[in-house]
Formats: C-alpha cells, structure tokens, sequence
C-alpha cells in the first residue's frame, strides 16, 4: 500500500469483511478504472464465483475460466477427468462420498493407509490418514467437519495414501490459443502440517526421462480441462522414484513461483498478464531450458517455543540476505506490524547457484 500511487479502502483488516468481499473488490476495480484484476495466491484466487462476477462486469481475471475453475477446484471431479484424459492418479473413489458407512464400504476396496480429503479442500485442511478400519470413522468425521466448517462442503473422497512419497509439482503455461508447455518442476516435500516450507527446482529426485514424462502428463492435464494461464499440477512421487500420480491442479500462481522464475528465467506473472490479454504464448516446449538450481525458504511469524502457533506483532530488527543469485519477496521493513489477520507467511527468500 505504501509503494501504490492509488490506494482504496475495501473495508476493515478482517479477511471476512474486506479481502473476501466480492462486491468490495469488484468496487475498488470499478472506481479506478482498472479492466483487470490479478488475484494473486490467496483469498479469492481459485474462487470460480470471483471469476464470473469479474466476467460479468467487463472485468479480465487474471486466470483461467470460471468453468476450469470448478473442474479443478472440486478435487474428485479433477480426479475423474485425470482418469479420462489418462493422466496416472493414486487409486481411490471416482465420485465425491458424503455418508460416513458409505466411505467406509470404498475404502475396504481401496486398502489401507488411506488419506480422506476435502473434495473442495487446500491447504491440508479436511486431511486426515486413516491406518486401519478402526480409526477410519473417527477419521473421516474430524476431516468432514473441517471441510464443512473451512469451506462450507461435506464432500469428501478417499485415495490410497502413498507411503513415504516425495510431493513435486509442475509449473504450466496455456494460453487460448491451443499452446501449453510444461517448465521446470520444484520439490515440494519438506512440509509441516501439509504446509509447504522450502521448495527446491528443479527437483534432484527426477532423471530425465521422467521430469520429461511428468511435464508431458502436466500439459496434457491442462489440455484435458482447456486450461488457460499460469497452473501447477501437483503429483505424489513414488518412494521407489519411478511412479507418479496426480494429486491436484492448483490454478493460480504458486507462493513458490519464483524459484521456477529463477532457473528458467521466464517471468511467470508476465506471461499470465499477457495469456489474460489474449496473447500466444512466446515460449514453446523447446525454448525451455534449465540453468541452476534454486531453493525457497519460506519465512513465517511463528513461535517455535508454543508448537509454531502465528505469532504476530511489531518487527524490532530485520536484515536481509543480498547479493548475486539472491532474492527476496516480502513487505517487512523495520518497525513494521505483523497483523493477526493474515497467513503467517512474512518473507520468501530464494537463492540460485550454478549447483
């Protein structure tokens, strides 16, 4: 706000009463005149009811449409159009379960351990692991009741849970022209509570052969829903790193964005800026190469004393890392007030090497 030449009020510092407030956004895009609106990662940026109130008044959103939205964002549907576009994805239910007895039926044909989701969840909200028949009931009440109280949906689905599995997403690009390409794969796997904490690109686990067959499965998951703009396909690598499988499209840019930025040099932000313009791509699979290798580490206000709960509050003394091949994204100066409101996140620092 600070940095804007225009600032507008969208109402008080609660989330609920200003960043998640449809009308207030679409207001503040009306009354500046703005013809598009980039959503960034958060609040309302894989939210389809967004999409279409931006379309319905004349308003670019920076992302893919509001029907791709929905196909992806309810995660049983995603699973059964992976299954039709023969993208490989971890055995589990076809269609989204409601009813506790139900569940309990598919997943004796599943097998144990098996991971119970929130079919419109994110965030490792509404996950829960179940390790045997016994605990499954408890199990899947306790993820039920988060996915209803988080995000208003009692459905849930079931997949096998991959035993010691390395998490590694796929950056894509599609425009609306009929182009897609796949660029470099970050690892996500270092994570606490099913949140990310540092991401590596690309990732050292892949040969080859198989970043090339995960990237083809990833442009070809994004042609199966028409996707357009920038997306992440996220898939579950096998303890034995030869099989992978999808385990969801996020459609939006990632927090972890930069590190792909960094060893491709492609500008992901501007390429969405461009695709929302209804520009090609300027990149095809060939253009893309790899240089070095990057990590992110994503710096959180938490007390590691009290189990890492947010810990808001006045920043007394800060010091960046610099330098060549070091980046920084945060809004953290001296003096500044870390509010309660917000996610915990407060800085990303990246750092790229020939090695």
């Amino acid at each position: 706000v600070q940095y804007a030449d225009e600032k507008v009020c969208i109402g008080p510092a609660q989330a609920t009463k200003s960043y998640l407030v449809m009308s207030n956004i679409i207001a503040a895009a009306t009354i500046t005149g703005a013809d598009a609106i980039h959503p960034g990662y958060g609040f309302l940026s894989e939210n389809s009811t967004f999409a279409k109130l931006c379309r319905d008044n004349d308003i670019v959103f920076i992302g893919p449409t509001p029907e791709v939205i929905d196909r992806m964002g309810n995660k049983s549907q995603a699973r059964r159009t992976m299954m039709d576009a023969g993208v490989p994805v971890v055995p589990g239910t076809k269609k989204g379960v409601h009813d506790v007895d139900v569940a309990l039926e598919q997943a004796r044909t599943i097998g144990w351990p098996i991971m119970i989701k929130a079919s419109s969840g994110g965030g490792g909200k509404g996950m829960r692991v179940s390790e045997s028949e016994e605990d499954f009931a408890d199990m899947f009440n306790i993820a039920q009741r988060e996915s209803v109280n988080a995000f208003g949906d009692n459905t849930m689905y079931l997949e096998r849970a991959v035993q010691n599995p390395r998490h590694v997403e796929v950056q894509v690009l599609a425009d609306d022209h009929g182009n897609a390409v796949a660029l470099c794969e970050r690892d996500c796997s270092i994570q606490r509570r099913n949140q990310k904490l540092i991401e590596e690109a690309p990732a050292r686990c892949l040969t080859p052969e198989l970043r090339r067959e995960m990237g083809q499965a990833a442009v070809k998951a994004a042609r199966a829903v028409g996707y357009e703009g920038a997306g992440t396909v996220e898939f579950l690598l096998d303890a034995d790193g030869q099989h992978f499988y999808f385990m969801e499209m996020n459609t939006r840019i990632q927090v972890e964005h930069g590190i792909t930025e960094l060893v491709t040099g492609v500008d992901l932000v501007r390429q969405q800026l461009r695709i929302a313009s209804g520009l090609p791509l300027d990149l095809a699979q060939e253009d893309v190469t790899l240089t070095g290798h990057a990590i992110e580490c994503r710096i959180n206000a938490e007390d590691p004393a009290a189990d890492f709960r947010p810990c808001p509050g006045r920043v007394e003394f800060l010091h960046f890392p610099g330098g060549p091949g070091v980046r920084v994204d945060s809004a953290l100066y001296n003096g500044c007030t870390l509010l309660p409101y917000y996610d915990s996140l407060a800085a990303k620092v990246m750092v790229h090497a020939p090695t």
